[in-house]
């Protein structure tokens, strides 16, 4: 495990813009295929792009799916999907034959997971058996969560269903959750955790044990990486 320490949640976000740009450009004749999480950290991050790197970033080479979801409509600010479409893909213009979202006003949320389970397999290139994403961006919330998989609900970790319904127990919303088989496949996991009051996470993941679902799959994931503008010392 790799961390990257920045100042602030601005350069941290630009540092890995720079870095999935740098990736591809390593291997410029080939399609990448990203899964991306929603949030307050990385709508930062979508804004930057979407200003700040729009020329350099070779967008016919990507092809962008998503971590989790929540069962709202499109334009609900919620929707993970909604956020990363207004802050950047309609604002770089990506065809929408390169994006597959979630729906998010699926009246059965389990069959959702099982289509887009169904999509993704079909579609991202499979290893050992399972579609491996070239880069997974997860987030981690205050309790530990990742993927919308919360504490209490590892039992998705072990999943071999690539998506499923996830409940999120505060407000009993229904989400759809990328489970383990998928980020235990990715080839690489990005973490994106930004603000002071994440540095609870941060020590678990970086520090700690297996505490909660981000830090079991950063434990655990075959190649991660963690940008943040969070010190850990002591």
């Amino acid at each position: 495990m790799k961390s990257y320490i920045y100042p602030t949640a601005t350069s941290t976000s630009r540092a890995l813009i720079r870095y999935i740009i740098d990736m591809m450009n390593r291997e410029p004749d080939r399609i990448f295929y990203f899964a991306f999480s929603g949030g307050t950290t990385p709508s930062l991050m979508f804004d930057i792009w979407a200003h700040e790197y729009r020329e350099e970033t070779p967008w016919m080479r990507m092809r962008i799916f998503w971590v989790d979801e929540r069962c709202v409509p499109v334009n609900d600010s919620d929707s993970n999907y909604g956020t990363m479409f207004r802050l950047l893909l309609s604002e770089v213009g990506m065809p929408d034959e390169f994006v597959f979202p979630i729906c998010g006003t699926c009246r059965h949320p389990s069959q959702e997971a099982k289509r887009y389970s169904d999509l993704v397999c079909s579609t991202v290139p499979l290893r050992r058996g399972f579609p491996a994403f070239d880069m997974v961006l997860l987030g981690a919330g205050d309790d530990g969560h990742t993927s919308s998989i919360f504490p209490g609900q590892e039992y998705l970790l072990s999943s071999f269903q690539p998506y499923e319904e996830s409940i999120n127990p505060y407000n009993g919303q229904p989400r759809i959750a990328m489970t383990g088989c998928l980020l235990f496949s990715a080839k690489k996991i990005v973490f994106l955790i930004t603000g002071k009051g994440k540095a609870g996470v941060v020590y678990d993941i970086l520090e700690s044990g297996d505490t909660g679902p981000a830090a079991y799959v950063a434990h655990h994931a075959e190649d991660v990486d963690i940008f943040t503008d969070i010190e850990i010392t002591g």
